[in-house]
């Protein structure tokens, strides 16, 4: 009796020791975006990301998903809050406040320049997976997925009105901390025929901020 109740208070006390040696932030998993690196502290519900494009590329929205014709910006930025974060693996939401675009021009004939490019019905609701793939879904909120382009001719300006069919998809990656979309089909909803009748958009932005953290660091996906 005594070998037994000895060997069972050794084993308890070894119980005792592993337990005590996995702390809550060991066991918990991280949350789906963290900054710091891959499952670092997670980003706070009400967080404010920013991210411009990846420098020496441009948001282009070309006529065809292969071609090159369209309008082509060499600035371009985003701002999302973060609205759920929950631990990996799962879907963090993000509310896009603001999309912008600037220093635009257009190779499209009778084109001579563009005076504006507006992303309109924000915000819009963006889902970020950490799923294969590491999907993004960018959906409609309050309205459709719009963007209207106003572009200069020889006759005056014209208005172009271009809408997604429903949402639009992108990935994310942890290389450089980016969020991209590649040929993401809009169509025409208004505007005479010099406007081009679809606009397929693509772009990359990074690195990803979480700016309501000192020094801003970058987002990543778990």
């Amino acid at each position: 009796m005594r070998i037994r109740r000895t060997l069972g208070t050794a084993a308890l006390a070894a119980l005792a020791l592993a337990t005590a040696a996995v702390t809550p932030a060991q066991a918990a998993a991280p949350a789906v975006l963290t900054y710091g690196g891959p499952g670092g502290t997670a980003a706070a519900v009400g967080d404010v990301l920013t991210a411009d494009l990846v420098p020496g590329t441009y948001a282009t929205f070309y006529s065809s998903a292969s071609g090159t014709s369209g309008i082509k910006c060499a600035v371009s930025a985003f701002s999302a809050t973060v609205t759920s974060n929950p631990a990996a693996p799962g879907v963090a939401v993000e509310q896009l406040n603001s999309h912008t675009f600037g220093s635009c021009s257009a190779n499209v004939l009778g084109v001579t320049g563009v005076q504006s490019v507006t992303v309109n019905n924000l915000p819009f609701t963006n889902a970020v997976s950490d799923g294969a793939g590491n999907p993004v879904t960018l959906s409609p909120t309050a309205g459709p997925l719009q963007t209207t382009v106003v572009l200069k001719t020889i006759l005056g300006t014209i208005t172009c009105v271009y809408r997604a069919p429903g949402s639009i998809s992108g990935t994310t990656s942890n290389t450089a901390q980016t969020i991209g979309f590649a040929s993401q089909a809009f169509n025409k909803f208004s505007g005479p025929s010099t406007c081009f009748a679809a606009g397929y958009f693509t772009a990359t932005y990074g690195p990803v901020l979480d700016t309501s953290v000192a020094g801003n660091p970058h987002i990543y996906v778990n």
